[in-house]
């Protein structure tokens, strides 16, 4: 059985500061384990303006993996985390995307250096791949009977 959910509570914070509402990321479902299909544990995305890197290069399309337990916990150990809990989005994403253009590592240096839209988009993308790879329900409309997927998630930081 498939269960449709709300980004888990506490799973990422917010970022600091205002940021521009990013367009909304749609992760593909991952596959039902349970009748023998595979787990789908990465997920491709293009961020909405593009890091830009020491050479003036953008890079726009990556990969994000789903987070462990472990990727939730380290960074609550990091010094920065604990002087501003916001940073924890930062140092979370920065140990979950695994590609990013043809960066040859990403980190959380290459993170907080992204534009507040990119962020914002990110940490959203982050809530979708991690409950269960999407938070869209299908509905249906009570006057003409048309079946239609509306998204549960907000389109905005800190909404769900």
């Amino acid at each position: 059985m498939r269960r449709t959910t709300a980004a888990r509570p506490g799973a990422l914070p917010a970022g600091p500061g205002p940021a521009e509402a990013a367009p909304a990321a749609v992760a593909e479902p991952e596959e039902d384990v349970s009748s023998g299909g595979a787990l789908r544990t990465e997920f491709p995305f293009e961020l909405p303006r593009g890091y830009v890197d020491e050479n003036g290069t953008v890079h726009r399309h990556g990969t994000m993996r789903l987070a462990t337990a472990r990727d939730e916990l380290v960074p609550l150990r990091d010094v920065r985390v604990q002087e501003n809990p916001a940073y924890l989005s930062v140092v979370l994403l920065g140990r979950v995307i695994t590609r990013l253009g043809t960066l040859p590592m990403v980190h959380d240096g290459v993170v907080e250096n992204m534009f507040a839209s990119d962020l914002a988009f990110l940490q959203d993308f982050y809530r979708q791949v991690n409950a269960e790879g999407h938070t869209r329900a299908g509905v249906t409309c009570p006057h003409c009977e048309q079946p239609f997927e509306v998204e549960l998630g907000g389109s905005r930081l800190g909404e769900s």
